[in-house]
Formats: C-alpha cells, structure tokens, sequence
C-alpha cells in the first residue's frame, strides 16, 4: 500500500511539474506572439506613412504640372484669339493697318514699362 500511496505521489508531482511548465512555455509563447504582432503593426504603419506621403506628393506634382499646362493653354488661346480680332478689324477696315500696328506698339511699351516685383520685400 505504501508503494502504491508512493507511485500515486510521484505521479501527481509529475503532473504538477508537466502543468507548471507547460504554463510557463504558454506564458513565453504568447509574450513572443505579442512582442511579433507589435513589431508588424509598426512596420504596417510606418509602410502605410511611407506611402500616404508618397502619394501626396505625387498629387501635388500632378496638380502643379495640370495647372501648368492649363496656363499655357489659356495664354496661348487668347494670344490666337487677338490675332484673330486684330486680322477681323483690320479686314473689316474698322481700323487702319497702320493704327492697328501703332496700337500694338503702344501696348508692347507699357507692358515693357511695368515693374516687376522683386525679392527686396521678403
């Protein structure tokens, strides 16, 4: 009986012992999980910053380059656009060839005389 009462103690301590490792292995395995899912999220998000930022600008090279054409567009229109009204009041006689050319003259002088700004304020 002793035996017995001896063989059923051991084996209970084994169980014990089995138990109290298998917890603390469970402990460190979900601590590493923890300390893996962390690392990933941070490295999600920097990626995601990353590429936000990377897009952002990419828009804001895009916009630059539309609004870009789109001035040139316009200029060139309206430069074509008095071509074509100085051609139709100089067929139409509205206004003398010569005038005309003065008017133009004139015009090109004033633009010549405005000043451009300069940095001196900054």
């Amino acid at each position: 009986m002793d035996a017995l009462k001896k063989g059923f103690s051991m084996a209970k301590e084994g169980v014990v012992t089995a138990a109290e490792k298998t917890k603390a292995g469970v402990e460190e395995a979900a601590s590493k999980t923890k300390e893996g899912v962390m690392y990933v999220g941070t490295k999600t998000k920097e990626g995601v910053v990353t590429s936000v930022n990377t897009v952002a600008h990419k828009t804001t090279e895009q916009a630059n380059l539309m609004s870009e054409t789109a001035v040139a567009g316009a200029n060139q229109t309206s430069e074509k656009v008095v071509e074509g009204l100085e051609s139709v009041v100089a067929s139409t006689g509205l206004v003398k060839q010569d005038e005309l050319e003065n008017i133009k003259g004139d015009l090109t002088k004033q633009e010549g005389d405005v000043e451009k700004p300069t940095d001196a304020g900054q």
